[in-house]
C-alpha cells in the first residue's frame, strides 16, 4: 500500500547529512501540497516561513501567530512528505523558557530544524527598517535552551541575527560567533546587503551558514551555485512559490469576476487529473479497496 509506507519522514539526521556533504536547496512551503510538488520538483529539503504562515492566514509577519499554529502546520505537511523540513520560529514565542516548549514540540510534529532570531517582540520583517535586538546575552539563553531541550542530537538549532540592520556587518559577525560558543549548529545572517558581506560573513563565522534568498529585499539574489562557492551549506527561497500562487489567484478573481466564467483562462489552471495525481487520489482508493478486501476475509 504506497500511501501507507511512502511518507516515512528523513528526519533531522537527513538534514544533517545534506549539509554535511555540501550546500542545500529549501524552497518555502505553505501547506501540504507545495510540500508535496516540491519534493516531487526535486528538491531534499523543505523550508517553512514564519511570515508564509501569517500571510496565509491573512496576516503580517509581526508575531501574530501562536505556537500551535505554527505546529498544526508542521504537522500537516510533516505528514505528506519525506523531506525534513526547516521551521521558521520567530524569536521562540517568548522567552528561553518559552523556546524548550517550542523546541520540544516542534520535534514531536516532525521538523528538523528551527531558526530563532534575536529580535525583540513584537519581531518585524528581516528586510524592513526598525528592528529592535534582544542582548546578545538573551539570546545566548535562547539558544542554550534550545540546544539542551532537543531530545534528538541531529535536530539542528538555527541561530538567525538580524544584527546587520542594527549593529552593521561587524556587529553581525560579532554575535554569530558568541552564538556558535553558545551552541547552535548553525547561523542565519538576515538581510546583508551584498555579495561581498555574505563573502565576508563566510570567512570570519566559522560554522555552517544559511542564506536567505528572499524577494524584493535588501540582499541580492544570488544562485544556489554562487552562494556554494561562498562558503553556505543551506539557501532558502521563503516565499517564492507563496508570491507567485498569490498573483496567479488575484489574476483568476479578477477575470473571474469581470467575465462571469473560466472558460478564457483554462489553460492556466491545473487540470482535475494532475491535481489528483499529485494528491495520490487514486493512491488513497487502491488503499482503502486493499484494506477493505483483507477485513472480508478477515469476516
Amino acid at each position: 500500500m504506497s500511501i501507507l509506507r511512502d511518507n516515512v519522514n528523513l528526519g533531522p539526521g537527513e538534514l544533517r547529512n545534506l549539509i554535511s556533504k555540501g550546500i542545500t536547496a529549501a524552497p518555502g512551503v505553505f501547506n501540504g501540497i507545495t510540500a508535496i510538488m516540491a519534493e516531487r520538483a526535486g528538491f531534499r529539503a523543505l523550508y517553512l516561513s514564519g511570515s508564509g504562515i501569517a500571510g496565509a492566514m491573512g496576516l503580517p509577519d509581526l508575531s501574530l501567530t501562536t505556537l500551535t499554529e505554527v505546529a498544526e502546520e508542521v504537522r500537516r505537511i510533516t505528514s505528506v512528505t519525506k523531506l525534513p523540513l526547516i521551521v521558521d520560529v520567530d524569536t521562540g514565542f517568548g522567552e528561553a523558557l518559552n523556546v524548550i516548549r517550542t523546541v520540544r514540540l516542534m520535534e514531536s510534529s516532525g521538523a528538523s530544524a528551527v531558526h530563532i532570531e534575536d529580535q525583540e517582540l513584537p519581531k518585524k520583517c528581516g528586510h524592513l527598517p526598525g528592528k529592535r535586538l534582544v542582548s546578545e546575552a538573551e539570546m545566548v539563553k535562547k539558544i542554550i535552551a534550545a540546544v539542551e531541550s532537543r531530545k534528538n542530537k541531529d535536530f539542528i538549532i538555527i541561530a538567525r541575527t538580524d544584527a546587520r540592520a542594527v549593529e552593521g556587518i561587524e556587529g553581525a559577525i560579532r554575535r554569530a560567533g558568541i552564538y556558535v560558543d553558545a551552541g547552535a549548529d548553525m547561523i542565519f545572517p538576515e538581510a546583508l546587503e551584498s555579495e561581498d558581506e555574505f563573502r565576508i560573513f563566510a570567512r570570519e563565522v566559522r560554522a555552517p551558514l544559511l542564506a536567505n534568498m528572499t524577494e524584493f529585499g535588501k540582499s541580492p539574489l544570488l544562485s544556489v551555485s554562487e552562494l556554494e562557492k561562498l562558503g553556505y551549506r543551506l539557501v532558502i527561497f521563503p516565499l517564492t512559490a507563496f508570491r507567485a500562487s498569490l498573483l496567479a489567484a488575484e489574476n483568476a478573481y479578477l477575470e473571474l469576476f469581470r467575465k462571469g466564467t473560466q472558460r478564457e483562462f483554462l489553460n492556466n489552471l491545473m487540470t482535475r487529473k494532475k491535481f489528483y495525481e499529485i494528491i495520490g487520489y487514486e493512491d488513497y482508493e487502491k488503499d482503502d479497496m486493499e484494506i477493505s478486501e483483507k477485513g472480508s476475509r478477515i469476516i
